[in-house]
Order: C-alpha cells, then structure tokens, then sequence
C-alpha cells in the first residue's frame, strides 16, 4: 500500500505518505485562508520527500468533514482529480475520526469527546468511548447544548474551556493520523467513506432576501 492523505476540514493544510506500516512523509500549516494555495505544494513536497513517485499510490484518502463549505471542498476536489488522473480509489475519512486517532495514539484513555471550531459560535463534534469507537455525532451544535465526556480534544474543545473544562491537543487534524486511521480501516476489510463533504449545515453565503434579476426576462 502507499497511501496519500490529506485534509482541508480545519484551519489546517496537511498531506502525509503511508506505506501500510508507517507515515513516510508529513507536513501540515496551518492557514484558513489559503487551502487551494497551499494544498498541491504540500501533496508535492511529502511525495518527494517519502521518494515516491505519484504513479505509484494505491489509493487516496481525504478528510470529508466536518468542516467549512470553502476549505473542506478543496480538499475533496483536489482528492477526486487526482483519483481520476491516477487511476486510484479515494477513501473519505470523518475529520473527527482522524483527529480521535491521533488522540489515542498520544495517550489519550478513556471517553472523549472531539470538537473542532464551526463558527458562528458551534461546534463540530462527536463522542467516543473507550476503545477510541465513535458512539456519537458527527454533529454540529451550540457548546452550551452538549453534555460532552470529561476528556475533550480539538480546537473546539480549546476554544470554550467553560463547556470543555479540561480539553487538551491534537488541536487540529493531521494528515499522518489520518493516512494511518485508513490504512488501519483498509487493512481491516472495513470500508471507509465516500468522497463526498460532511457539510452539517448551509454554507456561510447566502443569496440576499429580495434578490432581483438584472436582466429582463
């Protein structure tokens, strides 16, 4: 296997190479405000820098959300593209899935909840048990509506301490947490998702109340 991952869900770009055992390769900036600027050079520098050659992937994996309507489709565009141009499987992986992951790697035990920023004062999030299984959400929600488990992790969780009281990192996903949750899925025999965006709600833009036609009908 050698896996390509990335993620656009989060203020954060990363990409990462996996080869079914290891992360080979990683980088990650974070950025809101220059996904599509900063996506392809990143997926450029981690193949180059893991020394494979893009002909060689098996398969694609991209963060599907949740996450803003701008930043999240840049990844999965650019994810569809390059399965098509590459002959390759794309695999869609929750974002919160992968940042549980990463979680679970570092240390973390028992339940928690991961909740990423969704603006207009929400969330994004989902609950876990134990065994780092998703039991709840993803769902996007006011934090002052959630009952969330005592362990919290996320920019979510960082960012309204009164709801998430003892929320620590991964502060955003990465791409090699990512890349290593589907490889260990795939490896499994259990399917991923499609590549289609976890939006949980309309877009920030909106058409304007009264909107009229310029031209004449």
């Amino acid at each position: 296997m050698l896996l390509l991952a990335f993620d656009t869900a989060t203020p954060a770009v990363t990409a990462a190479v996996h080869d079914g055992t290891a992360v080979l390769a990683e980088t990650f900036q974070v950025d809101a405000r220059r996904h599509g600027e900063l996506l392809l050079p990143a997926v450029e520098e981690v193949l180059r820098t893991a020394g494979v050659d893009k002909h060689r992937l098996t398969a694609i994996a991209v963060g599907v959300g949740p996450g803003p309507y701008t930043g999240l489709r840049v990844g999965l565009v650019t994810a569809a593209a390059l399965g098509d141009a590459l002959g390759v499987p794309v695999h869609g992986v929750c974002t919160l899935d992968a940042i549980a992951h990463q979680a679970r790697a570092e240390g973390l035990t028992g339940p928690f909840t991961v909740a990423t920023d969704a603006r207009r004062k929400e969330v994004y999030w989902a609950s876990y048990d134990d065994s780092g299984i998703r039991v709840q959400g993803p769902a996007v929600d006011r934090p002052a509506e959630l009952a969330p488990e005592a362990r919290s992790v996320g920019a979510g969780a960082l960012l309204y301490p009164d709801t998430f009281p003892h929320a620590q990192g991964p502060e955003h996903v990465s791409a090699g947490a990512l890349a290593d949750f589907a490889a260990t899925e795939l490896a499994a025999g259990r399917e991923l998702l499609p590549n289609v965006p976890l939006y949980l709600r309309r877009p920030d833009a909106q058409v304007p109340a009264g909107y009229k036609a310029v031209l004449p009908a």
